[in-house]
Order: C-alpha cells, then sequence, then structure tokens
C-alpha cells in the first residue's frame, strides 16, 4: 500500500492570484523582503493497492490526466508516493 500526493499548482507564468494575495497580505508583513513568491494549489491525498511506488506514481498520474483532475493547459502536477509499512494511514 502506497500513500500518494498529487499537488496541482498553476504552471510557471501563469499568474496566481491567490498566491500573490498570501504573499501580499499574510507573508510580506510578517517577514519583509524574504518571502520571493508564494503559489497556491490542490493537494490531494490517496492510499492506492500498488506492487512499487512507480506503479502507485504512474497509476495516479494517469488517473488524474484520464478523469481531469487538473486543466493540462494551465496546471501541472506533481506525484509523490511513499510506501506505507503496515498499511495504515
Amino acid at each position: 500500500m502506497y500513500r500518494v500526493e498529487l499537488i496541482v499548482i498553476n504552471k510557471d507564468g501563469v499568474r496566481d492570484p491567490e498566491g500573490e494575495t498570501l504573499k501580499r497580505y499574510v507573508l510580506d508583513p510578517e517577514v519583509p523582503n524574504r518571502i520571493s513568491s508564494a503559489r497556491v494549489g490542490k493537494f490531494i491525498e490517496l492510499l492506492v493497492d500498488a506492487s512499487s511506488k512507480e506503479e502507485a506514481e504512474r497509476l495516479v498520474a494517469k488517473l488524474a490526466e484520464e478523469k481531469r483532475l487538473y486543466n493540462p493547459i494551465v496546471h501541472k502536477i506533481r506525484v509523490r508516493a511513499e510506501r506505507l509499512e503496515d498499511g495504515s494511514s
């Protein structure tokens, strides 16, 4: 069993108004001139029964593409998997 994280964020060059707002009104007042940018996205965690980390990552990437869990025109995805030793979350 693998815990797989699917992270969806805007592609580089695509404006991120939510990230800009977070930086300007939340982060900059606390730590001026220390944060150069902030990006906000979507995080989806799945438990996947697979025989390898690579298989789990491929399966989630395929599902994300086929079921349109993101818009490939403006978003990019990151898929990360880790093996669960005892099958627990």
